[in-house]
């Protein structure tokens, strides 16, 4: 049973959810409904939707309600995610953290390298690129409805699944393009507009010559429909692998396949417009995730 309107006449959130449905159906004359709850309220919204259903509010041959439920964040000794206090963790308390946290690893980073400086403005957009974008793909690239440990240590890493793995993939195509172009080291390049250059010069002919090359391309015909999936299905974890997996592929490729020292000029076209899909790809997957690139890291 439902509960719509208590006996004292007070009203409840079955009763704002019905008053919700009736108007986005109505006014707002929506097809698919999204509820991203906790999984804890899956029972709440079988019984909201299906008093709509019967009280005529929507059609379901028209209009989709979809309940998408979410599992719990959990600390390192596997209970919900809390303070050492034992209080609940604020949103902006973990993100700053993250953002403090990748700065550190960054400035460290720099330090090693002689000779390279960075602005103040670069490192902080860079350490919250990277700090908010590790956050975000460690909540997303775990199966939606599963509960997940929380680690700093490990979403910041660069190496495995993680945001900062996939973004300095796009950073090592971002080089191979700025001398491709002849830029400079701190130019920012757009991955659409490079792919449509080697579009216009014919150069997408694709030239595979070595396994990595073929198993990077067959990797990269996948993107439209793993979108596909993501929107019947809603599983963010879904794009998050593939990424990785692309991500693998294409340092593969790199290891074995020179790119700009490639042997001959067709060779190098079509190694070159791998290494823009790529880019592209990984940009455009990372930004639904919600995710920021950065053309150097």
């Amino acid at each position: 049973p439902l509960i719509v309107r208590k006996s004292d006449g007070g009203y409840m959130y079955s009763t704002t959810d019905l008053a919700a449905i009736l108007y986005r159906v109505q006014e707002d004359r929506a097809q698919r409904i999204l509820y991203v709850t906790d999984a804890g309220q899956a029972t709440h919204f079988a019984q909201v939707f299906q008093v709509a259903r019967r009280a005529g509010f929507f059609d379901p041959a028209e209009v989709s309600l979809e309940h998408v439920p979410f599992g719990l964040v959990l600390g390192d000794d596997g209970k919900k995610f809390k303070t050492r206090s034992g209080d609940t963790v604020r949103l902006m308390d973990l993100l700053e953290r993250a953002i403090e946290l990748a700065r550190h690893d960054l400035e460290q980073r720099i330090a090693e390298q002689p000779g390279r400086t960075e602005s103040p403005e670069y490192l902080e957009r860079a350490a919250r690129a990277i700090g908010i974008g590790a956050v975000k793909y460690a909540d997303l690239r775990t199966t939606r409805t599963a509960d997940y440990r929380f680690s700093y240590e490990k979403m910041l890493s660069l190496n495995g699944n993680t945001a900062p793995y996939m973004m300095y993939v796009f950073t090592r195509v971002s080089g191979i393009a700025r001398k491709a172009a002849g830029l400079p080291a701190d130019a920012e390049v757009c991955m659409q507009e490079l792919v449509a250059n080697c579009a216009s010069e014919q150069q997408l002919l694709l030239c595979v010559t070595e396994p990595a090359e073929g198993a990077l391309a067959r990797q990269l015909l996948r993107f439209p429909y793993v979108l596909l999936d993501l929107e019947r299905e809603l599983m963010p974890h879904v794009l998050c692998e593939y990424l990785f997996e692309l991500s693998q592929r294409f340092n593969q490729f790199y290891e074995h396949c020179p790119v700009l020292g490639a042997e001959d000029d067709s060779v190098r076209h079509s190694r070159l417009a791998l290494c823009a899909l790529t880019g592209y790809v990984v940009e455009s997957g990372l930004r639904l995730l919600g995710i920021e690139v950065l053309p150097r890291l």
